[in-house]
């Protein structure tokens, strides 16, 4: 029982360094398996007509994900030899999960009864404890650690001209004064 217990703590404290070292998404392509997750992604709809999106991991700010999107919009309209570019259909959407407990094998599993839910959590200044459904502790139930993770995306459909940018079009974009307004906020993986 007691190698099981230092077992749980250890991987408890490899998973607890690992998620301190995560940093905010920086600036690339959406790949899976990348060293920070996050990135953005973009789709061709018509010779002028883009779809781009940029997804951010729990440590990046909504902000820095909507510039991001801004930049790689003004990029892609350089890259493909446009001058301007318009946010047709540009939203941000706010992913949200609430982790309340860690679940583990209870009292009476996996040698006991049979397995059932148990949940351990710390209290802070009282050490780790358990809580099973069953049973219920109603003086530690209201001690759980209760964590909410936030994520955003954020996604914009553009059009892209040639020439200077419609005038008086509020969601039109010169893209290389974009690119130079928003280079100082931009974060290169190393």
């Amino acid at each position: 029982m007691k190698r099981a217990l230092l077992t749980l703590a250890a991987i408890a404290g490899l998973g607890l360094s690992l998620a301190a070292c995560e940093t905010a998404t920086p600036y690339q392509p959406l790949h899976p398996g990348a060293e920070q997750s996050g990135g953005y992604t973009e789709i061709r709809i018509e010779p002028d007509r883009w779809k781009v999106t940029f997804r951010g991991n729990s440590m990046t700010s909504r902000d820095t994900v909507e510039t991001y999107l801004l930049y790689r919009a003004a990029e892609l309209t350089v890259n493909q030899g446009f001058d301007w570019f318009e946010t047709v259909d540009r939203q941000t959407d706010k992913h949200t999960q609430t982790y309340a407990e860690t679940m583990g094998a209870g009292p009476y599993g996996p040698y006991g009864y049979g397995w059932r839910p148990y949940w351990r959590y710390y209290g802070g200044g009282y050490g780790w404890r358990g809580w099973d459904p069953y049973w219920g502790d109603p003086f530690w139930a209201d001690r759980v650690d209760i964590r909410t993770i936030e994520k955003y995306e954020a996604s914009a459909e553009v059009i892209m001209g040639h020439g200077p940018k419609p005038a008086g079009e509020k969601r039109a974009f010169e893209a290389r004064e974009v690119l130079s307004n928003l280079s100082s906020k931009i974060v290169k993986p190393n």
